[in-house]
């Protein structure tokens, strides 16, 4: 059975190896060398300025701004996201009320509420950006008119208009549209775990409390472990990117107060024509996505439970 093992294995793998590197790391190494230069991304012709660019992005203040938000958003998002959706989750699969023939179940009528909170999965972000961007709208919007309509006019925000309030909508569509999925995928898990489990818990007496922090989140920490990176490459990555630009005002107004590094690096390459500092700003951001990563990574490490 050993005999040609290697060579069995390797024809496997050269192959995805090889596009791997073509398609992943060979844009990763093309950045970084653009990233010591001037390109402007419309011209053939650059040339070498060395740590200039590097030197240059640790004294801008927008980038700074834009790391600060980017941060404040790979803390907030995957926090509040994976909370609810693992609240979400235990309700529609544990919390319900004993019935006759089963004593753990979850709410009546978990099935509809899985597919309500799947629904905005089916929607790209940018329509969800677009439709929150209509009812954020302080004139005639959604929330202010019925913020009009209770009494209440006198108090109406300017929402994306206000810079205290601007990354705040933002975050709030952005858990909106995706808590679903991860209601979903935690479903799945804790349809895996043995009902055995919470029945011998409820006759010792634990409380729904209880058996969440000592049965369902022990057994499903893997699941939650990778829902959290998966969710933080989404806060630093596209998902942001998208809302950002489609919803405030600018974009990544007023004044800066939502411009995450994704847009910055976007603005910079193609508004501004500076696409070898862009691509230092890319090199941050990517040394982020993976510090966020490692941590995320050895703090979650623990002993890993089976069933």
């Amino acid at each position: 059975m050993q005999h040609g093992k290697y060579r069995f294995i390797v024809g496997f793998l050269i192959a995805p190896l090889a596009l791997y590197a073509v398609f992943v790391i060979w844009p990763f190494v093309q950045s970084i060398y653009y990233s010591f230069t001037d390109w402007t991304g419309l011209s053939p012709d650059f040339k070498m300025v060395g740590f200039d660019n590097y030197t240059r992005m640790l004294k801008d203040d927008i980038f700074w701004k834009s790391l600060q938000h980017s941060v404040l958003l790979v803390l907030l998002l995957p926090l509040v996201t994976l909370g609810l959706a693992l609240f979400f989750a235990f309700m529609l699969n544990v919390g319900g009320r004993r019935r006759k023939n089963a004593t753990v179940a979850g709410v009546r009528g978990s099935g509809f509420y899985k597919i309500a909170y799947f629904f905005p999965q089916v929607l790209s972000i940018v329509i969800v950006a677009l439709l929150f961007q209509f009812a954020f709208n302080p004139s005639d919007g959604m929330l202010n008119s019925t913020l009009k309509g209770i009494g209440l006019g006198s108090i109406q925000p300017d929402w994306l208009g206000d810079p205290s309030l601007a990354l705040i909508c933002v975050m709030s569509v952005l858990i909106w549209s995706t808590v679903g999925f991860f209601v979903v995928l935690f479903s799945a898990g804790m349809a895996s775990i043995p009902k055995d489990f919470y029945e011998a818990a409820l006759l010792d007496g634990a409380n729904r409390i209880t058996t969440f922090f000592r049965i369902t989140l022990p057994l499903l920490w893997d699941t939650v472990q990778s829902g959290w990176v998966y969710m933080g490459i989404l806060a630093l990555g596209v998902e942001a990117f998208t809302a950002v630009q489609v919803m405030t005002v600018g974009p990544g107004g007023p004044d800066y107060s939502t411009t995450v590094l994704p847009l910055y690096v976007y603005q910079t390459a193609f508004r501004d024509g500076q696409a070898g500092y862009a691509t230092t700003i890319g090199v941050g951001l990517l040394i982020v996505t993976m510090a966020f990563a490692a941590i995320v990574m050895r703090l979650g490490r623990r002993e890993r439970l089976e069933f």
